[in-house]
């Protein structure tokens, strides 16, 4: 298998003062490549270190990425490092040089003095061409390793992976068959109680079940070779009916851009009342493009279920939408949600089982709660339910 690396640099990266996400997107992008990272490590903005970590990378990987450091300021270092670890000085690369004085001229600003440095590359090295920012990205081969320096802006670092990177990496390496991963996503079970009903099952040689928490979320993966898909296909309908009573969603779709694809198909719009979740819900929503009707935030209040599902009915009616969805006001660990469909309109109060969450995470809680009455009456199913942690204390149906 293809050792591929991955370098991360920057103070900022390093002690964490920013997330890492171009790290997490190459290994996600390269797993489904069937080239998944054997390792990635970060270091700061030191000389010796970025010489050393490429000096000590490139003598365990095939492929090394290098991920930041390639700006205009006096901390951007990898080109540097990149010479020093080879050997070899810095040599200006008057096309690219040019191809920067082009890039600021047609936005009828003056190239800065600093940028010049952006042009600089290792003597022999291979410039990996940028069509969307100043900085180049090159190539060099040090101990058998072929190392790729990109820039650490993620729209810059994406592109030239995608259309610089990768199809190197496919010319040059045998690149095998990307391996199977089967994904579905839970809501309202913990991870010890899905892994301990899963755990009996057998699974074949070489494939693993795994999971991914992310509140109030959790992700169950099976992995494996392509060469087991139909063994694999077997096992995952059994994850399938064993799991059904708590899954939202497979794949990687996400429970919004399901409902946006279900509302657009059926020609449904949605509007949304929101008083705990404060604009969440919305926000969710929109961003996956769902079909909404106006929105509206408003104060905590209390009221009964009967309100409640009444005022969503007829906050529909206003705005000539065919659902309605409404959270309230959380309440001592409790909290009410209503929606309102053709068929009829439910309303149900809930009660936290747990007190340690925090606002954040109660409020992403009960915005899914919402999500899933909707997609249960889509799908229909009974749309008051609980959720393991959570329980229903009282329901209406008008």
């Amino acid at each position: 298998m293809i050792k591929v690396e991955m370098l991360s640099t920057g103070d900022e990266v390093l002690h964490g003062q920013i997330v890492d996400t171009n790290a997490a997107w190459l290994a996600d992008l390269l797993f489904q490549q069937g080239l998944p990272m054997t390792s990635r490590f970060t270091v700061g903005d030191k000389m010796e270190s970025l010489v050393e970590a490429l000096q000590t990378r490139s003598e365990a990987a095939d492929v090394l990425i290098v991920n930041g450091g390639l700006g205009p300021t006096s901390d951007d270092l990898s080109a540097q490092a990149a010479a020093k670890a080879c050997g070899v000085e810095l040599a200006l690369h008057e096309e690219w040089l040019a191809n920067m004085e082009a890039w600021f001229a047609s936005r009828g600003r003056v190239m800065a003095a600093s940028n010049r440095k952006q042009a600089e590359i290792p003597v022999g090295a291979e410039l990996i061409d940028n069509p969307v920012g100043t900085a180049c990205g090159f190539a060099v081969e040090l101990n058998g390793c072929w190392i790729f320096f990109t820039p650490g802006v993620p729209s810059e670092f994406k592109v030239m992976v995608e259309q610089q990177i990768l199809p190197r990496l496919k010319t040059r390496f045998s690149v095998p068959e990307a391996p199977l991963c089967l994904r579905l996503t839970t809501f309202g079970r913990g991870e010890s109680d899905l892994a301990a009903e899963l755990e009996p099952l057998a699974l074949p040689e070489g494939v693993v079940m795994g999971y991914r928490s992310s509140m109030p979320i959790i992700e169950i993966k099976l992995t494996g070779p392509a060469s087991q898909r139909v063994a694999m296909e077997q096992v995952w309908q059994q994850v399938r009916l064993q799991l059904a009573e708590c899954t939202i969603f497979e794949g990687t779709e996400g429970l919004p851009a399901l409902l946006a694809r279900e509302l657009k198909t059926r020609t449904l719009q949605l509007a949304v009342s929101e008083q705990f979740t404060a604009g969440l819900l919305q926000w969710q929503l929109a961003s996956a493009e769902v079909p909404l009707s106006r929105g509206e935030i408003l104060p905590a209040m209390q009221e009964d279920l009967e309100t409640q599902a009444s005022r969503t009915q007829a906050f529909a009616r206003e705005q000539g939408a065919a659902l309605a969805i409404s959270t309230g006001a959380l309440d001592e660990m409790e909290i009410a949600l209503a929606l309102h469909t053709p068929d009829a309109t439910w309303a149900q109060r809930v009660k936290f089982n747990n007190a340690r969450h925090n606002l954040k995470t109660r409020q992403e809680v009960v915005a899914m709660m919402a999500m899933n009455m909707l997609r249960h009456w889509l799908h229909g199913s009974e749309v008051s339910t609980g959720h393991g942690w959570i329980d229903v204390v009282e329901t209406v149906k008008m």
